[in-house]
This record gives C-alpha cells, sequence and structure tokens, in this order.
C-alpha cells in the first residue's frame, strides 16, 4: 500500500520517496517502526498493525483484530468522548489526543487482548490522514505514544508476597487477605482478575515449583521431597504434580536437566 502522509510526503528527500514506494521496504518500515501504530480504512476498520502495537496493546494476534476492529465502534473510546475528534482525520485533519487512558479490564471485557499484571494504559495518540496521488484521503493512521503502563495493585504484590514466604504452610485465604489489607472476598476476585488464577491456584503452583527444586536432590527420597515441602507423598499429590508438571515425580527426577 503505497500511501504516506501528506505532511510527511513534503519533508521527505525525492531519493527516499522513491524507495519509500517501493512495496517490500514500505513493509518493512511500518512493520519495524519502533512506535505502535496501526492503520484504518475511512470506515474505521483496522487493515494493518505492526509488531510493537500488538505487543504493547496486548493483542493475541493480527488475525483477530485485521477487518475485526473497528475504531468507530470501539466503546472505550466512545467511553472517554473522544469520537468526534477522531471522525475529523476524515476531513484531512491531524488529530492530537492526550493523555488517552485505557482501562486495561475493559480491554480485556471488550477486545482479544492477553491477560496481563496490568490496570491502566495511558498514552498520547496522532492520528492522520493518507492520501493517494490525487490528494484524496483514503486511509488514515494512528500513531501511539505510551507514556505510563500501571501494573497491578499493590495489594496484589503484598498477597503474593506472602504466600511466597509462607508456602509450606497451609493455605489460609484469610491470613493472605489480611496481609494485602482486603477482604478475602475483594482479594480473592482482585487477584483472580489480575493474575489469571485464584490465590489458591497460585500458592499450589508455588508449591509445585519448590517440590521441583527437592526432586532434583537426588539425596532424598521422592516421599522425602514431598515431605520437605509439607506435602503428603500419595495418591492425590503425586496427581497433582502430573496435573501441573505433566509426568509423574519419579518421571520428572529422571529427565535430563
Amino acid at each position: 500500500m503505497s500511501y504516506y502522509a501528506e505532511n510527511a510526503q513534503k519533508g521527505m528527500p525525492g531519493c527516499l520517496m522513491q524507495q519509500f514506494k517501493e512495496q517490500d521496504l514500505h513493509a518493512k518500515l511500518f512493520e519495524f517502526f519502533p512506535y505502535p501504530i496501526q492503520i484504518f480504512s475511512l470506515d474505521g476498520t483496522a487493515r494493518m498493525i505492526n509488531n510493537a502495537a500488538l505487543e504493547m496493546i496486548g493483542i493475541k494476534n493480527r488475525e483477530s483484530h485485521i477487518g475485526r476492529y473497528n475504531v468507530f465502534k470501539d466503546p472505550i473510546v466512545r467511553k472517554l468522548g473522544v469520537m468526534d475528534q477522531i471522525k475529523q482525520v476524515l476531513a484531512g485533519r491531524t488529530v492530537y489526543l492526550t493523555d488517552f487512558t485505557a482501562s486495561y479490564e475493559d480491554m480485556i471485557r471488550y477486545f482479544d487482548v492477553r491477560e496481563r499484571n496490568l490496570e491502566i494504559i495511558n498514552s498520547d495518540i496522532t492520528c492522520f490522514p493518507l492520501v493517494n496521488k490525487d490528494g484524496r484521503v483514503e486511509y488514515f493512521a494512528a500513531v501511539f505514544i505510551f507514556k505510563n503502563v500501571y501494573a497491578g495493585k499493590e495489594e496484589i504484590r503484598r498477597g503474593k508476597q506472602y504466600i511466597r514466604t509462607h508456602w509450606k504452610e497451609p493455605f489460609n485465604a484469610d491470613k493472605i487477605a489480611k496481609a494485602a489489607y482486603l477482604s478475602k472476598s475483594h482479594f480473592t476476585k482482585l487477584f483472580k482478575r489480575h493474575t489469571g488464577v485464584t490465590p489458591y491456584e497460585y500458592y499450589i503452583n508455588c508449591k509445585i515449583s519448590k517440590l521441583k527444586e527437592m526432586l532434583l536432590d537426588t539425596n532424598l527420597s521422592i516421599a522425602q521431597a514431598f515431605a520437605a515441602c509439607n506435602m503428603n507423598y500419595n495418591g492425590h499429590s503425586a496427581r497433582l504434580f502430573r496435573e501441573k508438571v505433566g509426568v509423574t515425580p519419579s518421571e520428572y527426577r529422571k529427565m535430563p536437566k
């Protein structure tokens, strides 16, 4: 697609413009552009997205985005009240959106993005028209300058820290929530939303991780390795290990490290 911004066209050397019109070079410039960028058709449908945008926004894959996402139907854009401002790009204007702040919870709710330990993504967005040789707007682009990416709440960090330092003890949801200064129900819901697992699942994963370390010590029997992690070696714990690791404890011990 040999389209380019009218403003950029004026200051670009002729020799570079000639190269820029080359399809292969154009694709490479777009793909490896260091800032997240998307290109839309005039009806708002996403037509191109580069790697930086996929990574920063958390989009799982191009197939779930290209031809499916429409900026003019985006509930987050509507919620923030900037739809009319963005549509000015259709009239050939460059639009600057400052401090565009999106809740990652909303992004997960509405779009096919990865579960990540994020709260809010804050960015400046520049939308500019892409014109053809006749000067008509045929596409428009959006370049994102991410300013802040806020990670999960401090309460989640405190809960994780408590679990990691008390993994040998029996699971106690009340104590973990207390360490996070939240009620048990609120903490459990918040933890699941931010990590993708419940506090108990996170606790079990920590124990299994420690157990894998213990099984590497050939001076310990398998039963002793389980006991060192305050777990009984029985059918239930062996099945749990296999569910989490994919092999039995004895098979894991025999695996090349």
